[in-house]
């Protein structure tokens, strides 16, 4: 079984054969550059991507783990729990016991 799965920056990737995930971080002419989950880089030039058993994955539960360079941002979560009231509508009271 060959891949046919087209590397694509930024999108998960398993190796049915070897059990191994990854995520595509660079393409280039002549090489396809991969982080694996552990945090481990690797590369793959096309024709063996091609003759490789990848399929497509949805994002690893905690995949941001092994990138030591992403900003909270690039996660795409939203900060739900930062809640402060307004100080405009605070009362003098509302700071007392």
């Amino acid at each position: 079984m060959t891949t046919v799965a087209d590397p694509i920056i930024g999108s998960w990737y398993k190796d049915v054969e070897n059990s191994l995930k990854f995520r595509v971080v660079a393409i280039d002419d002549d090489s396809i550059e991969v982080q694996y989950l552990n945090g481990d880089i690797g590369e793959y030039d096309r024709d063996s991507w091609y003759a490789s058993t990848f399929d497509y994955i949805e994002d690893p539960e905690d995949w941001s783990a092994p990138f030591d360079d992403i900003e909270m941002d690039d996660l795409g979560y939203s900060d739900n729990d930062k809640h402060s009231p307004n100080a405009e509508d605070m009362d003098i009271e509302d700071y007392l016991d």
